[in-house]
């Protein structure tokens, strides 16, 4: 046994692969392929030859290939009939026109912002408007959750044009003892009192109001009595009426049922153009004992 030789003198012991060296047919690799002829007595050391890729095939015909030619059979998509038509048309560079759905979400995203700005330009100024309707003015907060409003005892707010004023007792001038109450139901006032403590000589209730001109008129109370006929002196501008005001049961309520006594009566009167002063008082020789709920003015001859 020699160095590079195992004991064999057959190239299949020597190299297991050696079968593919050999070139058809034969056993060895033939001067032609490439391939080392083995002498004898000199051990083979390799089988392997440097061959170009794709010079030989095992089986089959050798055939040289050469890279980088394009295959004839080969045809680019674009050169197939309606092949242009499959292929998206690539937009220009940098310099080049957007796509229109690309402009499309633009001028959305541009409506969009407009619209969010005027909707918070529009709550912003309900928001200010209904802080101005609680009552809150230019440097002027308004009143407060634990803050009373106590309404004004004073002449009755002018009224809109075509329309006589109109006002509740209880937010009238009151003198003589007379105040208000709640006690009894069915008051039309707007807080529910009436004017009570009227069933005592020298009291009074005064009412300061505007005519929009001098004339005849009615001048109409709604009042409460226990069942009973009352009255009352009425005078105007500090003169008073030749005949009282009554306060008769009209209605025939039960005697000393105070919540169904509930009724209307009327005084004729003569108001100058403007400011005129109403005063209805208990006085000597008056019958009295009733409540007063609402005081208002009709023309003379107008229905009711």
């Amino acid at each position: 046994m020699t160095a590079g030789n195992n004991g064999a003198d057959t190239p299949e012991n020597d190299d297991p692969f050696g079968y593919l060296y050999r070139s058809e047919g034969g056993q060895g690799g033939s001067a032609g392929d490439g391939a080392a002829t083995r002498q004898p007595g000199v051990p083979r050391t390799s089988y392997n030859q440097v061959r170009a890729v794709g010079q030989r095939q095992y089986g089959q015909q050798s055939q040289q290939v050469t890279y980088g030619q394009q295959n004839a059979h080969y045809a680019a998509p674009e050169t197939l009939p309606g092949g242009d038509r499959t292929r998206p048309t690539p937009t220009s560079g940098h310099g080049g026109a957007p796509e229109p759905r690309r402009r499309n979400g633009l001028l959305i995203g541009a409506v969009a912002v407009v619209a969010v700005v005027c909707i918070g330009i529009g709550v912003a100024m309900l928001t200010n408007n209904n802080k101005n309707d609680d009552g809150a003015t230019a440097g002027k907060p308004g009143p407060s959750a634990g803050d009373s409003v106590k309404p004004s005892d004073g002449p009755a707010q002018k009224p809109k044009p075509g329309r006589l004023p109109k006002q509740d007792a209880g937010s009238l001038r009151l003198d003589g003892g007379a105040t208000t109450a709640k006690d009894i139901e069915g008051s039309h006032s707007s807080s529910g009192s009436y004017v009570a403590g009227f069933n005592q000589v020298g009291a009074k209730v005064q009412w300061t109001v505007d005519a929009p001109q001098a004339g005849d008129y009615r001048l109409y109370v709604r009042y409460g009595i226990p069942g009973e006929d009352a009255n009352a002196t009425l005078a105007v501008n500090g003169k008073p009426n030749s005949q009282p005001l009554g306060l008769k049961n009209f209605i025939h309520s039960p005697k000393g049922d105070w919540k169904k006594g509930w009724q209307t009566t009327w005084a004729p009167v003569t108001l100058n153009q403007g400011t005129n002063t109403i005063e209805i008082s208990c006085g000597q020789g008056n019958q009295c004992n009733a409540n007063l709920d609402q005081v208002w003015l009709q023309r003379a001859g107008a229905k009711q």
